[in-house]
C-alpha cells in the first residue's frame, strides 16, 4: 500500500526553471521526480504547495509524494539529500494520513521579497536580492503595503496560468491578504506577505507596484484604483525573481 510522505525543502532557484516539470529544462519538481526513482525504483510525481517560478527560492516549501518503498522516513531524508544537488535541502520527511495534498491542503502561505539597498550588493547576496540602490520612500511604500491586505480579486496583479488556460480552467483571483508589510534590516528592505494563497507571479507584481509607489510614480490611492480595476495591464511591471522566496506554508 502506498504511503504518503511530506517533505519540506529548501532551494536555491537560480539556476533552476521554476518548481514544475519542463522539457529539457532542470526545475525543482523534475529533479525531484528523478533522485525519488533512483532511490526507490517508482516513477512518482512529487505535488508542490505551489509552483515558484524560474529563479525564485524557497527557504520551506512542502511537496507531498506516494511510494510503495519501505524505507524508513529519516532514511529517506538522508538519501534523498545524499543524491539531490547541493541548491536543494530536505528539510524534514514524515508519514502523513493519505488525504493530505500539499497544495490542496494548505492553510496560507507567506513570502519574502528581499530588495538590496545598499550602493554596491555584495556577490555572495546578488542572487538572493533585487538590488535597487536608487532613491525610494520607504516610508510611502510601507504605508502602500496596507492598501492590498483582506479579501480582494487580484486580477490586476496576476500574470495569465499557463497551465489553467491550457486546460481550460476557471480561474479565481479572488485571494484573502492576511498582512502585508515592508520593514528595514541593514541594507535590506523586506517585504513580507502572508495570505490564504497567490496568483501566478502575484507577489512580484505587488512588488513592481510598489516600487512605483517608493519612486512617486504612483500612489497608494492609485494602488487601490489599480487592485479595483481588475485589469493586468493597469499595474506596473513584474520586479525580478531574484529577491523572492517562498518563506513557508501553513497546514
Amino acid at each position: 500500500m502506498a504511503r504518503n510522505i511530506k517533505l519540506t525543502l529548501a532551494y536555491d532557484g537560480h539556476d533552476f526553471a521554476g518548481w514544475q516539470v519542463q522539457p529539457d529544462r532542470p526545475t525543482i519538481q523534475g529533479t525531484l521526480v528523478s533522485v525519488i526513482e533512483h532511490i526507490t525504483g517508482e516513477k512518482t510525481l512529487p505535488q508542490g504547495s505551489g509552483r515558484t517560478d524560474a529563479g525564485v527560492h524557497a527557504c520551506a516549501q512542502v511537496a507531498s509524494v506516494a511510494i510503495n518503498s519501505p524505507i524508513p522516513v529519516l532514511n529517506f531524508r538522508k538519501a534523498l539529500n545524499d543524491n539531490l544537488p547541493p541548491a536543494i535541502r530536505i528539510l524534514s520527511a514524515e508519514e502523513v494520513p493519505a488525504d493530505f495534498h500539499a497544495r490542496r491542503s494548505a492553510l496560507a502561505k507567506t513570502y519574502r521579497y528581499i530588495l538590496y539597498r545598499g550602493e554596491i550588493c555584495p556577490p555572495f547576496l546578488a542572487r538572493y536580492v533585487c538590488h535597487h540602490p536608487y532613491p525610494l520612500d520607504e516610508d510611502m511604500m510601507t504605508e502602500a503595503a496596507g492598501v492590498v491586505a483582506g479579501e480582494h480579486d487580484f486580477t490586476s496583479f496576476a500574470a495569465v496560468d499557463p497551465e489553467a488556460r491550457k486546460e481550460g480552467l476557471e480561474v479565481n483571483n479572488i485571494r484573502t491578504i492576511h498582512s502585508s508589510v515592508w520593514q528595514r534590516s541593514g541594507e535590506e528592505f523586506i517585504y513580507t506577505v502572508r495570505g490564504s494563497g497567490f496568483l501566478h507571479h502575484m507577489v512580484r507584481n505587488l512588488v513592481g507596484a510598489f516600487l512605483m509607489v517608493g519612486k512617486g510614480n504612483l500612489t497608494a490611492a492609485d494602488l487601490k484604483r489599480i487592485l479595483e480595476a481588475r485589469n493586468r495591464s493597469a499595474a506596473p511591471a513584474t520586479a525580478p525573481a531574484s529577491g523572492l522566496f517562498l518563506a513557508g506554508v501553513e497546514y
